[in-house]
């Protein structure tokens, strides 16, 4: 079956727009134009229509989807199963919400009580799913899946105060590194009292704290671009600065 651009609009709900811009782009080719130079749609492009919209959902940016589907190792079966996984996951988050949300009316109506941990349920997941789909990959491969699943039940458990510590902590570490890294040393008092408040930080999140979990993540912040971006975001040299502080102070710097 063959669509016109005003077809295949209707029956995948984006604009006539949007798919003309995606020809543009090429991220989606008509399969051919007619005679008259309306762009026709196959059921090829159908289902690439569909994977594309399943990316989107997902958060995907637009040239990463046309890197994605136009490779040559494209495997379609494959992709719907990761994106059937990826959805379940935010369905259980959005139930999880949902849950929340229908809690919290029960409590405000006086049907109900409700403790701290409770009205963060949903939000904490998410959290833990955004983590995992930026560094779950190459934490799990680095520490195991118990320890990431183990961290990952003390973050979803969370209260509020245990979330304003974490972000006080952050806050006090990237001041005093900044006050630090001025003097030059790692060794010395201001950077030891970073690598101590970085600790007390991950205790929050860890199950176990090790000497040697510490410095490895420290050496991360070098290694993967995106931990020194944030930490250089400011000053240039602070994840390299803040990695010989927490070796000096794990007792770990060769």
């Amino acid at each position: 079956m063959e669509y016109t651009v005003q077809k295949l609009s209707q029956i995948a709900g984006v604009s006539t727009r949007t798919l003309r811009y995606y020809d543009e782009i090429g991220l989606l080719k008509p399969a051919r134009i007619n005679s008259s130079g309306y762009r026709i749609y196959g059921e090829k492009e159908v289902d690439a229509l569909q994977q594309i919209l399943f990316y989107r959902e997902l958060g995907v940016n637009l040239e990463k989807i046309k890197d994605i589907i136009t490779t040559p190792s494209f495997d379609r079966e494959k992709a719907l199963r990761e994106h059937r996984e990826k959805l379940l996951e935010k369905r259980v988050q959005l139930d999880l919400l949902i849950a929340n949300v229908n809690k919290t009316i029960a409590v405000i109506e006086g049907r109900t009580t409700m403790d701290n941990r409770e009205r963060f349920q949903g939000f904490n997941q998410k959290l833990i799913n955004d983590n995992e789909k930026k560094y779950g990959k190459e934490i799990r491969e680095k520490y195991g899946d118990k320890v990431v699943d183990r961290s990952n039940n003390k973050l979803k458990n969370m209260v509020k105060k245990e979330y304003d510590e974490a972000n006080r902590l952050g806050e006090e570490i990237i001041a005093t590194l900044h006050t630090a890294l001025k003097t030059g040393n790692p060794a010395g008092e201001l950077a030891q009292k970073a690598a101590d408040l970085h600790r007390q930080w991950l205790n929050l999140f860890w199950d176990n704290y090790t000497k040697e979990a510490h410095a490895g993540v420290a050496q991360m912040y070098v290694d993967d671009e995106r931990f020194t971006a944030y930490y250089d975001q400011e000053q240039p040299g602070t994840a390299e600065f803040l990695r010989d502080a927490i070796l000096i102070y794990t007792e770990m710097k060769k």
